[in-house]
């Protein structure tokens, strides 16, 4: 069964790849995150397709999909469900009824996430921490496999929310969307300004998706490679690490749950290759996206351009595969 089911990832991308043009690394990671059960927040300016992706996987997959557009003045319960006051034709008695929400779905859409108050942005945490929500004291578990996938635009910061650290943390991955090539751009203009039209099929259903989530966490990985990985979160913290540019550009490193994600996603990205056996290669490919949303830079690197994919690039150089003292 799980030899169909990989077979089944390259025709799904194929699908993908009928709307979607280039954004090849973006593309696996939004797969990746999805395969390890965890969450996605893409970052890209307007018009570099984020929405179509997001809309073209949920096609691509036999799932339930709902998109939900943050504005200012969305409330929590327009998103988690409200109560509503019914009566029973038969015995006239009232009673409430919870009417669910967009969040009920098994792939949420969170059209520019950064554009509504920290109020409604809270509401996601426990949906997707605990995979549930409450209201009115009541409890609801929501569909699985339940995946949010949340846009945000870099450029527009007026009238926007920064999303917490707290909320951050929850997503397992934070991608960058970038321009395409002049190739690629070429072939956009060519395939999106004419008559045809593309059907694109579904591939997978929910119970594929939980039966190939299950076979990332069965994906070996060498101890060797834990424990490199263990060292290059421990060394994104100013207070534990011996690497001097760490603490001279970083306020905050990376936790715990930093750890978990890049051992989980280097085990999905080498599923999604096709392999049972994480490499030093899945968990350089991940590092970035799963690092650069964790540590937090200081005034010192702000003013001097330092981001955190730079400390993420030069810890891959210099913490090696066996323990060694860094200078």
């Amino acid at each position: 069964m799980g030899i169909q089911l990989l077979e089944k990832l390259p025709l799904l991308k194929q699908e993908i790849r009928k709307v979607i043009v280039g954004q090849e690394a973006v593309l696996d990671e939004v797969l990746v995150a999805m395969l390890a059960g965890g969450h996605c927040l893409l970052e890209g300016v307007p018009g570099l397709a984020k929405t179509l992706m997001v809309r073209t996987l949920s096609q691509a997959l036999h799932l339930s999909f709902r998109r939900i557009q943050f504005t200012p003045d969305l409330m929590p319960t327009d998103i988690i469900g409200t109560e509503v006051l019914e009566e029973d034709h038969a015995t006239g008695k009232r009673f409430f009824k919870f009417n669910k929400g967009p969040l009920f779905a098994n792939i949420i859409l969170a059209d520019e996430i950064n554009r509504t108050p920290p109020k409604t942005q809270s509401a996601l945490l426990e949906a997707m921490q605990e995979f549930e929500v409450t209201y009115a004291g009541q409890t609801y578990a929501l569909d699985r496999p339940f995946f949010i996938l949340a846009t945000q635009n870099p450029i527009e910061q007026s009238g926007t929310y920064p999303l917490p650290e707290a909320q951050l943390d929850r997503f397992l991955l934070y991608v960058k969307i970038g321009y395409p090539s002049e190739q690629e751009e070429t072939a956009i203009l060519s395939g999106t300004t004419g008559t045809r039209k593309v059907e694109v099929q579904p591939v997978l259903d929910a119970n594929d998706i939980r039966q190939l989530q299950q076979l990332v966490r069965e994906v070996s990985i060498d101890a060797d490679l834990i424990s490199w990985v263990s060292r290059l979160v421990r060394n994104t913290r100013p207070d534990t690490t011996t690497v001097d540019y760490v603490k001279e550009w970083v306020r905050w490193g990376a936790g715990p749950r930093a750890g978990q994600a890049l051992i989980l996603t280097a085990k999905a990205h080498a599923l999604l290759q096709g392999r049972y056996a994480a490499t030093t290669e899945d968990i350089t490919a991940m590092a970035y996206p799963v690092l650069r949303h964790r540590i937090l830079m200081n005034f010192r690197a702000e003013a001097e351009g330092v981001h955190p994919d730079k400390v993420t690039e030069k810890l891959l150089q210099q913490v090696e595969r066996t323990p060694t003292r860094l200078s």
